[in-house]
């Protein structure tokens, strides 16, 4: 970054605080101020309820960067927010489930007024603690106020090895330790859904969640209030509960208990994308990858294609466990790993700019391994990197016949025939291939069917599209070594 460039963002930076010091400084700072202004109280899923009409009305975009939801998962959520539910997203893993219910948050006020010194972020008209109400009785109108941001006002909790302590509450043996009665408020130390009074909690994956805190969480679904140990306290809470699932756990039984399922307003189902275009949308969406600079990289349609098209052959695998599910991340890091290696290419051939190619997809076996879930029940025991490559050999032929004309290549296949043999491979440079295809002028000419594109890298990515395609059609033969790929008949 230049210095200009930096003091710039510094002077932005400086311009933003004090828009948000001032913006603090004249919202209403004690409970009388707040009594004089237009405030309104209001419970947290009101609040939602209440900003969903408006952008509703408004007629703004919902959870952007969620992509291919539009008509399916985003109205039953709509539907849900307006009935003030709590929810479960249910829905294998890479559905995007952590993050439309973080996008939730943008559902919340910009900030909402508390009462200064609490832990649980009381409203200063109905406080729920002993200190809240205490603050209220002896300060009256002077009650100090502060703010808290929507962003702060959601959490979220991974199940495994979660503790009821955690998420709900324990004695505090400091404060028994220090004299307070163990029949006061003051020796509870609570958890992390007590503190979200007025917010959002979230908890990923449910069915793994100890019974004993699912207890918990079904009183508070049910009555909103909190018990710990038997202490006779309740605090009436004001907070809106999000759970993620998958159904392979979720609806096996003793995973859950029945009564919290019971009190669980509504299930809203994810799914992987519908349409391969939506899915190459979320896979160069999330992979975030710069494809300009010194050495910049051109994906063609056609290689982003057959990478999304791996995942969704990954998912029709009889190999692949399908109660697991396959994540769209598997895409996202294959995407990154193909562009990685076609840059690669290009610093060490000086090739500016480089076109990935299908011998580069022979990288993938390093951001694709540990992203499945072999079946182990399937009647063909494969190894994983036998399953990776007949996903790949899939996906090229889903791709490929969709390009080509397959009736096409028989006079491809009859040259092969006598004898002829090309060699490419992830280091050739590009400018090398017209010379290695002069003896295979189809498959030349088919490759213009891909792209009628002259560039050099293109043309390369071109061709090994086209003898790729003869590959998995079963028209010529391949055999692979460190990057070398030999085609012949």
């Amino acid at each position: 970054m230049s210095l200009a460039a930096g003091i710039c963002r510094t002077a932005c930076y400086a311009i933003q605080f004090v828009t948000m010091e001032s913006a603090i400084s004249t919202r209403p700072q004690t409970l009388g101020e707040l009594k004089a202004s237009s405030w309104c109280s209001k419970s947290v899923k009101r609040e939602m309820h209440d900003n969903l009409l408006r952008k509703l009305a408004a007629g703004d975009r919902l959870f952007p960067g969620i992509i291919g939801y539009d008509d399916t998962v985003i109205p039953d959520l709509c539907t849900a927010i307006l009935a003030q539910h709590d929810l479960l997203f249910l829905g294998e893993k890479g559905q995007a489930k952590s993050r439309v219910m973080r996008g939730l948050v943008d559902l919340l006020d910009e900030c909402i007024p508390y009462i200064k010194g609490g832990e649980l972020h009381e409203d200063p008209y109905m406080p729920i603690t002993a200190f809240g109400r205490r603050m209220v009785e002896e300060k009256g109108d002077t009650t100090p106020i502060e703010w808290w941001p929507r962003e702060e006002r959601y959490v979220e909790r991974l199940a495994p090895g979660t503790k009821f302590a955690d998420v709900i509450g324990e004695i505090d043996p400091a404060q028994l330790a220090s004299g307070t009665s163990l029949s006061s408020e003051e020796a509870l130390h609570f958890g992390l859904i007590p503190r979200m009074h007025r917010g959002i909690f979230a908890m990923n994956e449910i069915p793994e969640l100890d019974e004993l805190v699912q207890v918990g969480l079904f009183n508070i679904l049910e009555e909103r209030d909190v018990q710990i140990r038997g202490y006779p306290v309740r605090f009436d809470l004001d907070i809106c509960i999000l759970f993620s699932a998958n159904p392979a756990t979720y609806n096996r039984s003793g995973k859950v208990i029945p009564q919290l399922k019971d009190r669980i307003g509504s299930i809203i189902r994810t799914h992987y994308p519908q349409d391969r275009a939506y899915g190459i949308e979320i896979m160069e969406q999330e992979a975030g990858i710069d494809t300009g600079g010194e050495y910049p990289v051109h994906v063609p349609l056609f290689m982003k294609e057959i990478v999304e098209q791996m995942t969704i052959e990954a998912r029709k695998s009889p190999h692949v466990d399908h109660a697991s599910g396959v994540s769209a991340r598997f895409s996202i890091a294959n995407y990154q790993t193909m562009i990685a290696a076609a840059r690669r290419r290009g610093v060490l051939l000086d090739e500016k700019p480089t076109v990935p190619r299908i011998t580069d997809l022979g990288h993938l076996l390093a951001s694709s391994l540990g992203k499945l879930e072999v079946d182990l029940m399937s009647s063909h025991q494969l190894s994983e990197p036998q399953i990776l490559e007949s996903i790949q050999n899939a996906a090229i032929k889903a791709v490929f016949d969709e390009y080509v004309d397959t009736h096409g290549l028989d006079a491809i296949a009859e040259i092969f025939a006598k004898g002829v043999k090309v060699e490419v491979g992830t280091m050739l440079p590009s400018k090398n291939y017209a010379v290695r295809l002069q003896r295979v002028p189809p498959a030349w000419e088919k490759a213009f069917e891909v792209n009628a594109a002259s560039d050099d890298a293109m043309r390369a990515a071109c061709v090994e599209f086209v003898l790729a395609g003869l590959y998995v059609n079963e028209q010529i033969s391949r055999i692979s070594k460190h990057g070398v790929v030999r085609y012949d008949i």
